[in-house]
């Protein structure tokens, strides 16, 4: 009777830290993997003055699998004092899964200095090889390296 004490006694004991263990690893969140990004990311990463007036620099990253035929995009541009100077389209399709490329895109008849800030007003046109894409305005991010904000 004593050996079969013990015997369950030390079944017990091998079984415990195993099972602590596990519930460790579960309850512990920086053990979690992080989550996949998503989305598109449009980045304004550099103006420069040109002979048209204004060159835009946009870092474009599509961590996702789709690979976009077009990505239209409607831009409005608000100059320094607020008030909208023009509105524009671009395509900044093709756009490869799993890659980052930069687009350019001149802006005519505007100086750099004298925009205040771009907003993506929406998403015109948004197809994959399968056909459209829906919510490619929502699932889009924005950020700017310039002085010039960059929205949607």
């Amino acid at each position: 009777m004593i050996r079969t004490s013990k015997r369950s006694w030390l079944a017990c004991a091998l079984a415990l830290p195993i099972g602590a263990f596990a519930t460790q690893v579960v309850a512990d969140p920086a053990q979690t993997p992080a989550a996949p990004a998503s989305g598109t990311h449009v980045e304004l990463n550099k103006l420069e003055a040109s002979e048209k007036g204004c060159r835009a620099y946009m870092v474009v990253n599509n961590p996702g699998e789709t690979t976009y035929q077009s990505f239209k995009i409607d831009l409005v541009l608000f100059q320094t004092d607020g008030v909208i100077g023009k509105r524009f389209s671009i395509d900044l399709a093709p756009l490869k899964p799993k890659k980052k490329s930069v687009k350019l895109f001149e802006i005519d008849g505007i100086q750099c200095d004298k925009i205040g800030s771009l907003l993506i007003n929406d998403v015109m046109e948004c197809k994959a090889e399968g056909g459209a894409v829906s919510g490619c305005l929502d699932n889009l991010k924005t950020s700017t390296l310039t002085n010039v904000q960059l929205s949607k």
